[in-house]
């Protein structure tokens, strides 16, 4: 049995709430765990404690009335209702709304982003919800990108506000640092190097047997010229506050869906995030006159996080994908390396998967016959996408 609090030999936690005049953000964005996966949820349980969180995103979007409001996202009854002033009030209501507002079925399937959420939505919602936002995140139009982009936003029929749907949405009593310390830490078998050019340094290396490569697919293979693959990356600035009440936004996150000309919607930024509404904030912070927000910005240069799912960038990678298969000794795990936006259950799923099929193939010492049945992998779907 793990003892969750000293895990990490003993060390206090290293951030203490008298350094903090409000909350404790995370350096990279926003990061809210959630799975259907049991197998996913009784790993991660053994290496932190996880405090229940539902996410909640809400969007400053332009109503029929030409103010501004907040609604949630994704779209649904309560989004209707106060975009467009209908009177929705039950499943069936939204269903028929839906049904009056969407184009008629033809039997075909979406060949891009555009169709595909004017197909749920229609264009309506399409407009004031996904267009200019997707734009922004993506720097290319919904017509440019995969149908899969804006398929992973539900458009609900019900009252949910909730971002998932998954059985299971937590975050980590103490962070996610915290929980990949558990993880690593004080193990013999691992030894962490930061800063470290692999590439740089690969030829004096000993000889590691099996390479696990979780960087991008195509800077394994630079050295051979051909083209590189898109990333899109994140870029942020942060802000200090003291508002009235304590808090500079209603919800944890706020998406800036507009490129309209309006001086509200009209912004560079594709969302706000308020980390003072997270549960897993220390003791006190609540009740501090202070907040930190994080403006989120989608640019090309920077750390690579998200795959452009577009038909060149696949077809692109189905040839670096070819050329991984053939490699011997290194497996290609993860985002980048697999060129696809996983979440991050899926992630960690198709990480124990793998490792599931390398047992059975006897890669990681003898064949084992009996793990043979457990190297089947999952259908895992599309990831959500960007929030």
């Amino acid at each position: 049995m793990y003892d969750l609090d000293n895990l990490t030999r003993g060390r206090p936690f290293p951030h203490p709430l008298s350094h903090f005049p409000c909350a404790l953000p995370a350096r990279y964005g926003v990061h809210l765990f959630h799975t259907k996966f049991p197998r996913v949820w009784d790993y991660i349980t053994r290496f932190s404690q996880w405090i229940p969180y539902e996410h909640r995103v809400k969007a400053l979007l332009k109503t029929h009335t030409n103010d501004f409001k907040i609604v949630p996202v994704p779209p649904s009854q309560e989004t209707v209702n106060t975009l467009f002033g209908a009177t929705v009030t039950s499943e069936a209501e939204m269903e028929a709304w839906l049904a009056d507002h969407k184009p008629a079925e033809d039997g075909t399937e979406a060949q891009n982003g555009e169709e595909s959420a004017i197909r749920r939505a229609g264009p309506e919602l399409y407009e004031a919800v996904f267009k200019y936002y997707t734009y922004k995140q993506w720097d290319k139009w919904p017509a440019q990108l995969d149908a899969s982009v804006l398929a992973r936003i539900p458009v609900r029929t019900n009252r949910d506000d909730r971002y998932f749907s998954d059985p299971i949405q937590a975050l980590p009593a103490r962070g996610y640092s915290r929980l990949f310390e558990n993880m690593i830490l004080g193990n013999d078998k691992i030894d962490v190097r930061l800063d470290f050019d692999y590439f740089a340094m690969k030829e004096h290396l000993p000889d590691m047997g099996m390479l696990v490569f979780t960087g991008p697919i195509d800077a394994y293979y630079a050295s051979l010229g051909m083209p590189k693959l898109e990333y899109r990356s994140l870029k942020f600035t942060k802000e200090y506050h003291e508002p009235e009440g304590g808090y500079y936004q209603e919800a944890l996150q706020v998406n800036y869906c507009g490129m309209t000309g309006h001086e509200e919607q009209d912004v560079p930024y594709t969302r706000i995030v308020e980390y003072k509404h997270k549960p897993n904030q220390p003791q006190g912070v609540k009740e501090r006159p202070g907040t930190v927000v994080y403006k989120e910005f989608s640019c090309d240069d920077g750390e690579p996080y998200y795959p452009v799912p577009n038909p060149d960038n696949r077809k692109l990678y189905e040839k670096y994908k070819a050329m991984a298969e053939k490699e011997e000794g290194v497996c290609f795990v993860g985002r980048l390396a697999s060129y696809k936006y996983f979440n991050m259950d899926q992630a960690i799923l198709n990480a124990l998967e793998i490792f599931d099929g390398l047992v059975a193939e006897g890669k990681m010492g003898p064949v084992d016959p009996s793990a043979r049945h457990a190297a089947a992998k999952t259908e895992l779907g599309p990831g959500d996408g960007p929030k």
